[in-house]
């Protein structure tokens, strides 16, 4: 099999939600002696933005979404370990939670799968997540991003309560704040002075991905 057709495999794993079949093809893409990071880029990330074209086309749904995270994570899993030096290197940091009073996660925990495949460090710190817990959270590990999640109107308030907190300690224009939800409108976001209002977890991600880029330009 020729290093094409190996990504091709991946890709292919990928589209069809197939976790034995991207294990396979990683395995053999190992021992053919493709790059890692190749397969990861050439291989299995062409495969997740065909399965985000099929989501945001209607042709597939949120279940099948969270399945090709999962099915990629496996295929990162099985190449990590012939990952070697700036290969490795995270492209970002990101800080992700869901805010205190909300015990909803399937979103965040979406974007924390493709915001890992995608390379960043993410540090998830789950649900009903206090303000003071996602402040000590950022000062800790000094995040470029700050991402938090809600699904319930009454939750809502306390991402605004976060950029506050973020404005007394003076760590505001250090992070960016990206939030998200079935509630969150444009206005809302706007309102409480966050940068970006994510449609989805892939829109949310792939602005993650722009700003991040958008600093190494400015470096």
């Amino acid at each position: 099999m020729g290093e094409d057709k190996h990504l091709a495999a991946l890709k292919e794993s990928i589209v069809n939600l197939d976790f034995a079949a991207v294990a396979k093809a990683a395995e053999e893409a190992m021992k053919s002696g493709i790059d890692a990071n190749r397969a990861i880029n050439d291989g299995m990330v062409p495969g997740m933005a065909i399965v985000g074209d099929k989501f945001e086309k209607g042709d597939y749904f949120l279940s099948e979404l969270v399945v090709a995270a999962e099915v990629m994570r496996e295929g990162i899993k099985v190449v990590t370990p012939y990952i070697k030096g700036e290969g490795a290197r995270k492209i970002g940091k990101v800080v992700i939670a869901t805010v205190e009073g909300d015990h909803h996660d399937l979103g965040k925990n979406i974007a924390t799968s493709l915001l890992q495949v995608q390379g960043f460090e993410v540090i998830d710190l789950g649900v009903d997540v206090s303000t003071e817990n996602i402040i000590s959270a950022i000062k800790e590990h000094q995040p470029s991003i700050v991402g938090m999640s809600a699904l319930l109107t009454l939750t809502m308030p306390r991402m605004g309560e976060v950029i506050e907190a973020l404005k007394a300690i003076n760590l505001r224009d250090k992070v960016k704040v990206i939030i998200g939800g079935t509630p969150i409108t444009d206005e809302f976001a706007a309102s409480i002075g966050a940068d970006h209002k994510a449609v989805n977890a892939l829109e949310g991600v792939k602005k993650c991905v722009e700003w991040v880029g958008a600093q190494e330009r400015r470096n």
